[in-house]
């Protein structure tokens, strides 16, 4: 895990952890050489040893670092810095679709429709560059805040299906075309199935197939039909229901042929909601309903036996022989496609030849006519033994080393998470499910846990220190740390004045602590404002309660007659009459004065606002930002109410600025969140 302020690539400050998938972590970092904030994936410890995965996972992230398009995460670049493996990525502030999906239940069909285009754009772009993404879902989809559709994660599907998939496949396998969850060869058909999945989840709030197990999931995807979406929602046009099943077909022959198609399809569908445009496959007659065969059930068994020794380290078999229950072994044995059933008829022939062998193999046996040939008489029968192979105990041992000892041993190891532990340390197993000693068949995988660390942490004292060193401390132990504020005359502003629970106490990993910081001593003073930027007038009437002390000074930067320096910082409390300095800019002594803005009267902005996406019709903050006589100025015109979208605006601007920007915030939970920016316009009214 990175730490804050660490910088990688001689390039990339991290500033803080922002998420973590199934593979890597991610950070947002600041680039120093571009001077701007990105977002920096950096695989996980557990894959940096695959040297075959490593080299995979650089060359897809080089390929996608080609694509450029308004609807993808652009990648910016790739690396390696000291062992640690990263992609550089756009930061885009938002929230995922499949967050997205969650808060809204589901969602129209016009903003499911709208969301599929962009989604399609930005594939049909990949797709054109010969790259496929191979893990289309809600979670790769992003929701920026100003509306913007963003798909991630390019290339790193590919690489990831070079080895097995991980452990976090049961996410993925909702969405997974049957091609791939078969094994078989992937292309940009099987994106177009993934969207229809994540369309249909758009508009009906749920996946279409779900089980408990991920080979139950993906038995579905080979053969069962899914539940119309007009069963959950009755008023989705016909238009887009048949989008999504031509989207979603078992076989590729019958899908879409292109993105470009599933987009004109799209784009049809808002003005034709009804038509019936869509030229979706019609069935033969004569033709029967297509079941898993026993050739299909084969290759999905057989993904780990093709590598029959050890799985590699945090990784697992898509789907596991193991995995699969009677109930769903013999209904998948029972269907026949109609090719299996051409070949069973020629095949057949085979097996009358074979059986006329076996059969007087049989007569020589029993009759004796070889002496120690297959059996002496009618009552012996030949078996062959199952290979049983001696589980060894993995318990106390690194990843590494249990890696070590089971191979060419016959049987694979799979992580199945981790667990506290008192007696291990952190990331050594401390469990495994089939005891030490066990006889087990050959190929078996045997699951185990890593040690998480200690199950319970003793609590520091971080009274006394400051928010920044006491939240920095608590949160590397894992804690989760919530603050409130209030005044003391004990504790200067900014230090920690108590803690719950207190110092010294044993509590569980990841509790919550809550730290109360000191806001200083509360009196009837006077709390000091910024009056950087502003005018002497103004800056003296802001500045009213204190004793002002005026003084000049030359500057090339800023504008003549602005205040470019304060002695009493912004947010300090003090005695009303203290005595405060400004520093006023005489400007350039040998650059022309800057003109200043002149106009007078009342200049209005009566925009309205429509609904931002994500708005959950909580209380908001609006604040207005504009550059007057060359310096910026912020002003907060609403605070703490609650509105109604579309929302009429009446802004009251400075005098003779035609332009600003509009600041929207939501109240969730304790703090305010940014909903968007606007670019506005005023206007002279008459008073």
């Amino acid at each position: 895990m990175l730490k804050t302020g660490m910088i990688v690539g001689e390039r990339y400050e991290v500033v803080g952890k922002i998420g973590a998938g199934g593979m890597a972590n991610v950070y947002k970092a600041k680039d120093h050489k571009l001077n701007r904030f990105v977002a920096m994936k950096v695989l996980k410890q557990e894959f940096r040893e695959d040297t075959t995965f490593i080299n995979k996972f650089k060359t897809e992230a080089q390929a996608a670092a080609g694509l450029t398009h308004p609807n993808i995460v652009n990648v910016f670049d790739v690396g390696e810095d000291d062992g640690i493996h990263y992609i550089v990525m756009e930061l885009v502030e938002g929230i995922t679709l499949k967050d997205y999906i969650s808060k809204k239940g589901k969602l129209s069909v016009k903003e499911a429709t709208s969301i599929a285009i962009q989604v399609s754009m930005g594939l049909e772009a990949a797709h054109s560059h010969g790259i496929i993404h191979r893990d289309v879902k809600p979670q790769n989809i992003i929701i920026s805040t100003d509306g913007k559709v963003k798909v991630t994660d390019f290339g790193i599907a590919r690489a990831a299906s070079s080895n097995t998939i991980s452990s976090n496949v049961m996410g993925s396998v909702h969405y997974s075309s049957p091609e791939q969850v078969r094994g078989g060869y992937s292309d940009e058909k099987s994106d177009i199935y993934s969207l229809g999945i994540t369309l249909y989840e758009m508009v009906t709030g749920k996946v279409p197939f779900e089980g408990e197990t991920t080979v139950a999931i993906a038995i579905k995807h080979l053969q069962d039909e899914m539940v119309p979406p007009t069963v959950y929602t009755p008023d989705l046009p016909h238009s887009l229901e048949l989008i999504i099943l031509k989207c979603t077909q078992k076989s590729v022959d019958k899908r879409y042929a292109s993105m470009s198609e599933v987009i004109a399809d799209l784009k049809h569908s808002l003005i034709d909601p009804n038509g019936d445009f869509v030229q979706l496959y019609t069935m033969d007659p004569t033709e029967k309903t297509m079941v898993i065969g026993e050739q299909d059930l084969q290759q999905i068994k057989q993904k780990r036996a093709e590598a029959p020794g050890v799985t590699n380290r945090r990784q697992e078999a898509f789907i596991n022989e193991n995995e699969l229950d009677d109930d769903e072994d013999d209904d998948v044995k029972g269907g026949l496609t109609r090719v299996l059933e051409k070949a069973m008829m020629i095949g057949g022939f085979i097996v009358g030849a074979l059986i006329i062998v076996v059969l007087i193999v049989y007569i020589v046996n029993v009759t004796g006519l070889f002496k120690g040939g297959i059996g002496k008489n009618s009552t012996e029968q030949n078996t062959v033994e199952e290979k049983m192979i001696e589980v060894p105990n993995l318990v106390g041992k690194t990843e590494d080393e249990a890696v070590e000892t089971v191979k060419n041993s016959g049987i694979g190891i799979r992580y199945v998470g981790e667990e506290p532990s008192d007696e291990y340390d952190k990331g050594i197993i401390c469990y495994q499910e089939t005891e030490a000693g066990t006889k087990v068949p050959e190929n078996s995988t045997i699951n185990y846990k890593l040690s998480s660390g200690t199950a319970v942490i003793t609590v520091p004292d971080v009274t006394g220190k400051t928010q920044g060193e006491a939240e920095a401390m608590l949160t590397e132990m894992g804690f989760t740390v919530n603050i409130s504020k209030s005044y003391s005359t004990d504790y200067e502003a900014g230090q920690v004045v108590t803690q719950e629970p207190a110092a010294n106490t044993q509590v569980k990993a990841a509790e919550r602590i809550n730290l109360e910081v000191s806001m200083g001593a509360q009196y009837d003073g006077f709390t000091v404002p910024s009056v950087v930027g502003m005018s002497e007038a103004d800056a003296k009437n802001a500045l009213a309660p204190l004793d002002v002390v005026v003084q000049s000074e030359a500057s090339e930067t800023v504008p003549t007659g602005q205040v470019m320096a304060q002695s009493l910082a912004e947010g300090v409390y003090v005695d009303k009459g203290t005595t405060i300095t400004i520093t006023v800019s005489t400007g350039s002594t040998d650059a022309t004065p800057t003109p200043t803005t002149t106009a007078t009267g009342t200049w209005k902005c009566t925009q309205v606002l429509d609904t931002p996406i994500g708005y959950q019709n909580g209380v908001v903050k609006m604040e207005l930002a504009q550059i007057v006589n060359g310096s910026p100025q912020a002003s907060t015109v609403m605070d703490g109410k609650q509105v109604e979208f579309p929302y009429q605006l009446d802004l009251t601007g400075a005098p003779g600025v035609e332009d600003g920007t509009l600041y929207l915030y939501e109240l969730i939970g304790s703090d305010y969140v940014e909903l968007g920016h606007y670019p506005i316009k005023f206007e002279q009214v008459e008073e």
